[in-house]
């Protein structure tokens, strides 16, 4: 007989509760949100600031791979088979056969790419495994306000049929970087993705708009969602249930409460 114990596994990260649908995961994890708020605070500097995004992101990556990697039954005779015939986990496990892209956008994603890509090598069969690298920064107008998204280079593996995308960008501030690499995957290389999951440590209500308007199927997994500038009405209801009067960017779209600029405070370069 076998135990049945293990036949099934119904993981799922908790969430806090929210209106944006089943698409958007906005994590409740309380060690996530410590970590966060000491990356964010004032005096933060590198090098603790690159080992708390370390942390975030194989914490991160554990929990998107553990929720959206399919499961397959597995037996796997450990060290006492030799003494015990009886000694077989016969259960449920992740698919290390299923192929997966790691996305690098520069310059605040390329780290946290590689956090991730490190990571599904040592959970996956690193030969279904990838990084990518895509090049491109944000245009702003005279005011200081970001008007769209400029592309500059790209090294992409070009077939991704099948495959699992995963692009950790630490803040989802307006979406247009996110939502541009979104587009570039669907329609610009051989195949359509699996499935296309961003990664975030900070998503605001207008990213959440954004993406969820020109990527429906795509899912966000964040730790915290920022939406300080608000009405005070608002900040009192269920994140969504104003989605149209929810605010979390000031006027040249940082983020409020926020991180600052990850990409620049993680190459310690002001440009």
């Amino acid at each position: 007989m076998h135990d049945t114990t293990y036949a099934t596994s119904r993981f799922a990260p908790p969430e806090i509760e929210h209106r944006y649908g089943p698409n958007v995961h906005l994590l409740d994890d309380p060690v996530a949100l410590a970590w966060l708020a000491r990356l964010a605070a004032r005096e933060t500097a590198q090098p603790e600031l690159g080992r708390l995004v370390r942390r975030l992101y194989e914490h991160l990556a554990l929990l998107v791979l553990g929720a959206e990697l399919p499961r397959r039954r597995i037996d796997i005779p450990s060290r006492m088979i030799s003494s015990s015939p009886e000694a077989v986990y016969r259960g449920v496990a992740v698919d290390r056969t299923t192929p997966v892209v790691a996305v690098g956008i520069a310059r605040a994603g390329t780290v946290p790419s590689q956090i991730c890509y490190e990571t599904l090598n040592e959970l996956l069969d690193p030969e279904v495994v990838r990084q990518d690298h895509l090049f491109m920064s944000r245009v702003t107008n005279d005011k200081g306000e970001v008007t769209g998204t400029a592309w500059h280079d790209a090294k992409i593996g070009h077939q991704v049929e099948g495959r699992i995308v995963l692009i950790p960008d630490p803040m989802g501030a307006t979406g247009g970087s996110m939502s541009a690499a979104m587009t570039h995957y669907k329609t610009k290389l051989d195949g359509r993705p699996r499935a296309l999951i961003a990664m975030n440590l900070i998503v605001t209500p207008e990213y959440i708009r954004r993406l969820t308007a020109d990527h429906p199927d795509a899912k966000i997994y964040a730790f915290r969602l920022d939406r300080a500038l608000s009405p005070s009405e608002v900040l009192a209801t269920v994140p969504g249930t104003h989605p149209d009067r929810e605010r979390g960017l000031d006027h040249h779209q940082y983020i409020v409460p926020g991180a600052g600029g990850i990409g620049e405070l993680l190459n310690n370069a002001w440009i």
